[in-house]
């Protein structure tokens, strides 16, 4: 269960939430896989390359065709990884035809603070990222945001993932967006 003050809303009940997490690293595999643990989280599945979760997502959202069993709800991504970086994940879900996989929320964890890297994350389909070192408080906001905000899922030309617009703003000077509205699609699963 997550953690919450008086004055913050009541935990949520993740006993049926499954989470992936990808990380090289198997001490940090340990402390995301003990803090999930830590907020209630059901079902942990682990592996440390993109290659591995990509086998894992097939199998894993198959199943659930098959069987009345769950799916990954939530995937947690280290950024750089042999056998695989997350940026190559990300677009692996984000290109994939199965739509159990496709819209899956994707949080990136990332040692590599820079913005460029942030940007990228963002650029390629990613719903959040997180820097390390990290704490179980801000593990648990990212989730939490993936389930009280999802955004909405568009499609461009050049891009599908999450909306990277988190706030509506109006803008004060002349519009200058290439794609009309047209040219676009917006999910709202």
């Amino acid at each position: 269960m997550f953690f919450a003050s008086k004055d913050e809303p009541q935990p949520y009940d993740l006993s049926n939430f499954s989470v992936l997490v990808v990380e090289d690293s198997h001490s940090m595999m340990e402390l995301l896989s003990a803090m999930l643990k830590s907020f209630g989280v059901g079902e942990i599945l682990v592996c440390n390359s993109a290659k591995e979760a990509q086998d894992l997502l097939t199998i894993t959202q198959a199943r659930v065709q098959s069987r009345h069993i769950s799916g990954v709800d939530v995937v947690l991504t280290d950024w750089l990884m042999p056998g695989g970086s997350g940026l190559e994940l990300i677009n692996w879900v984000r290109a994939h035809n199965d739509e159990k996989i496709k819209f899956l929320p994707i949080i990136v964890i990332s040692g590599y603070t820079s913005e460029k890297v942030i940007a990228m994350a963002r650029d390629s389909g990613a719903n959040e990222a997180l820097v390390k070192p990290l704490s179980g408080k801000s593990l648990a906001q990212r989730i939490t945001s993936v389930i009280e905000q999802p955004r909405a899922f568009l499609q461009t030309p050049n891009y599908f993932g999450p909306d990277r617009r988190r706030h509506e703003t109006p803008i004060k000077f002349e519009d200058r967006r290439v794609i009309q509205p047209e040219e676009f699609t917006v999910h709202n699963d």
